[in-house]
């Protein structure tokens, strides 16, 4: 999906300037979002994929002028309703209209061990690898409306492959509930100068999927 979230290497947002000594929440609310997004994902049943996705479809103007945990906020209230657990008007009001669904929530105990388990979204194929490192590739010029994990900057980039990581969960079908659809994950390396037009010895690593790439 092209949004406000898919903002590298646009221009006219100034600089990104780090907050000395920022603490891990602004405000008392951004540690109930999070609480609340741990506890309802594992509720819910949604992926991670299928988040990430929810938290994009802020309108653009909102996006921007929002808070990282205010995206969190809107993505939930959409899987809310898209899983049958909450309506539009139950947000709004604050009230059940209906009885609620049987769940079992998560106790609070047990969120934090959840959150940080260790776990992995490597999956075994029957396939081969397309590509190798030192490849020459070039990634595709596309522009789904679908949540996806190629970077608007570095469509259409001739980068080289540095090393492949075996199979891993799509996003782009993961996030859709359209299965883990696993493919190859590689490492491609760009030249800073070949992205952005001008003279630079920089390199770019960024971590992309099979079927976002294409050989040269």
């Amino acid at each position: 999906m092209n949004g406000a979230h898919d903002c590298g290497g646009m221009m006219g947002f100034g600089p990104v300037r780090a907050e000395v000594n920022e603490p891990v929440f602004h405000a008392p609310w951004e540690a109930r979002m999070f609480a609340l997004m741990s506890a309802m994902g594992d509720v819910g049943g949604w992926t991670l994929d299928e988040d990430r996705a929810a938290c994009e479809t802020m309108e653009p103007g909102h996006y921007i002028t929002s808070s990282y945990y205010e995206h969190w906020l809107n993505g939930l209230e959409l899987l809310l309703q898209k899983h049958g657990l909450a309506t539009a008007e139950e947000i709004v009001s604050a009230r059940a209209s209906v009885p609620a669904r049987a769940v079992t929530p998560t106790v609070a105990e047990a969120i934090w061990p959840a959150v940080t388990a260790p776990g992995s979204y490597e999956r075994p194929i029957d396939a081969a690898p397309m590509f190798k490192a030192g490849d020459r590739v070039r990634t595709r010029q596309m522009n789904p409306v679908h949540h996806t994990r190629l970077p608007r900057y570095l469509r259409g980039q001739v980068g080289e492959i540095v090393a492949c990581h075996g199979a891993h969960v799509l996003p782009d079908s993961n996030s859709r509930g359209l299965g883990e659809d696993p493919r190859f994950l590689y490492t491609v390396r760009f030249k800073a100068s070949d992205v952005w037009g001008h003279a630079a010895r920089d390199v770019i690593h960024a971590d992309l999927w099979e079927p976002y790439l294409e050989a040269c």
